[in-house]
């Protein structure tokens, strides 16, 4: 028989059976650990539940997912599946390499297990490689710096984390400047000198690659190397004549400076030709002060030169040009802050004897004529077929004076030379002649008028022959207008004899014994002919 005690132990143990059995759907999980590759689409298969329970056909089970994490999933009965969306993709870059969250499982409202779930996000290569903006910024390197020296060094990164190595694209004009021996490290050696005076800026362009992908994904940046000028270069006197090109490279020499003075000059600032004597720095960024001198030539202090502006001065006249007709410089110029560099040119000295005379020509206006022809020259002819002498003239030389242009060509001897393929008929071309006394700067001008005939056409014999007054007029109306002309200087001439006879008549005859004495002269007056062409 049971005591109403033991009953009630009976009882609390039927209880807790039935608590136990009912609790046991919750149980039988674990915690979940799985992987899940980045950028996986949504609903990618995470983990299966292990609970004895399913919340499917079990109404009084339910789970709950929480934590940092949790809205990256989502329940499909027992099945864990990616919450993932076009707009939302697995960036593991992003969000970390793992996911983290919770799983609740609720009985009846009370909570009777909870299990980790810790998620691995597989790493894609889905980014490329990109240089660090600070490494790759313009550059200012002096010329000096020597080759093998590191000039830079670039650095990139890869957000997947993937090998980067670097290399020079030899494809591009600056490429030989530079190379890259540590592929990995990024260092930038300089391979070749620089030189400020024929390159002041490079640029170079640089490869950031992945080695560690089958991608292979790469990117590229262009740095520029701005080249400062260094003191390497040296003084250079001006004008500097080139002898050497080779692209931006130039190698030139010194002029040779010179000027003419005579017996009487003393006390007198020399110009020379070409002028004035001056030396620049040879590295045009710098420009360190130069001081002239004079090495060899001064003649005992004849010659002196200004220590800073390079400007020789004849201090005492030459006593006979027979004897010293002529004298040699040697002129230095040197750094201030460096007499090392420094360099030597030569200033040549004639003696002259003293200008008396300037020149001119025998004409003022010259006339020509060619005939058209298909010949590349012709010598131009000028009134009866003779040949046409432009003489200039200065007793001071013995030498005659010579010219030239595009058409036209005049020897020592005075004959114009006419390119005649190149002149048409009925052109006409009057040039400008000047003849100048290189010493004394005097010069004097003459006019060359010339005409070019037609073939067959005659060369007038003077400047007022008929032949001319009708040589570019038809045959039949030069005839025409030559009859006329005739008929009306006959009539002419019969009136004014009858007219003279006329007043015979009527004067005294003691006036008709008067002889006249006087005469007046009569004076053609010519327009001057400005130079001009005229086809």
């Amino acid at each position: 028989m049971l005591t109403p005690w033991r009953l009630f132990l009976c009882q609390m143990a039927l209880n807790i059976f039935y608590h136990i059995a009912k609790a046991s759907l919750c149980l039988g999980g674990q915690d979940i650990f799985a992987t899940v590759r980045e950028n996986s689409p949504t609903g990618e298969f995470i983990a299966n539940l292990s609970i004895n329970g399913d919340p499917a056909g079990a109404s009084s089970i339910r789970l709950c997912l929480t934590g940092e994490n949790a809205d990256w999933f989502y329940l499909e009965g027992r099945t864990i599946r990616l919450n993932s969306s076009f707009s939302r993709a697995l960036d593991r870059e992003v969000l970390g390499s793992v996911l983290i969250a919770a799983l609740t499982c609720y009985e009846n409202e009370i909570i009777r297990g909870r299990y980790r779930i810790m998620v691995e996000i597989l790493n894609e290569n889905d980014n490329m490689p990109h240089f660090i903006e600070d490494t790759i910024q313009p550059r200012y390197i002096s010329e000096l710096l020597s080759v093998n020296s590191m000039v830079f060094t670039v650095k990139a990164r890869d957000v997947d984390g993937d090998t980067i190595t670097y290399m020079v694209d030899k494809s591009t004009t600056d490429a030989s400047y530079f190379r890259i021996d540590l592929p990995n490290s990024g260092m930038v050696i300089l391979d070749k000198p620089l030189d400020y005076e024929t390159k002041t800026q490079l640029q170079v362009v640089i490869y950031a690659v992945e080695t560690s992908t089958k991608e292979k994904y790469s990117t590229t940046a262009t740095v520029t190397v701005n080249v400062l000028d260094g003191d390497d270069q040296y003084p250079q006197f001006q004008p500097c004549a080139p002898v050497y090109e080779d692209g931006d490279h130039n190698i030139c020499t010194n002029p040779v400076y010179s000027v003419n003075i005579t017996e009487t000059d003393e006390d007198a600032v020399l110009y020379f030709s070409p002028g004035p004597i001056l030396a620049e720095d040879g590295d045009k960024n710098i420009l360190t002060p130069l001081v002239y001198s004079i090495l060899s030539g001064d003649d005992n202090g004849r010659f002196t030169i200004d220590s800073k502006t390079g400007e020789i001065t004849l201090r005492h006249r030459v006593e006979n040009r027979l004897l010293t007709p002529s004298f040699r410089l040697r002129i230095m110029a040197a750094q201030v802050n460096d007499p090392k560099k420094y360099s030597v040119a030569t200033a040549l000295i004639h003696v002259l004897s003293e200008n008396r005379f300037p020149p001119f020509f025998n004409k003022t206006v010259y006339k020509g004529f060619l005939i058209e022809s298909s010949s590349p020259a012709t010598l131009v002819t000028t009134y009866g077929n003779q040949v046409l002498l432009v003489q200039a003239i200065d007793r001071d030389f013995r030498d005659p004076l010579t010219g030239s242009s595009k058409l036209y060509h005049i020897t020592q001897d005075g004959i114009v030379i006419a390119k005649t393929d190149r002149l048409r008929a009925f052109d006409r071309h009057i040039l400008e002649v000047i003849a100048t006394d290189e010493e004394s700067g005097e010069a004097a001008h003459a006019s060359v008028d010339i005409e070019v005939l037609q073939r067959g056409q005659p060369v007038p014999r003077s400047p007022f022959g008929e032949e001319r007054l009708f040589g570019d007029m038809h045959a039949g109306m030069a005839g025409g207008i030559a009859a006329v002309v005739f008929i009306v200087a006959v009539l002419a001439l019969f009136l004014f004899l009858w007219l003279a006879k006329r007043r015979r008549e009527r004067r005294d005859p003691v006036e008709r014994g008067a002889v006249a004495l006087g005469k007046h002269p009569n004076v053609e007056a010519s327009a001057p002919i400005s130079p001009r062409q005229v086809s």
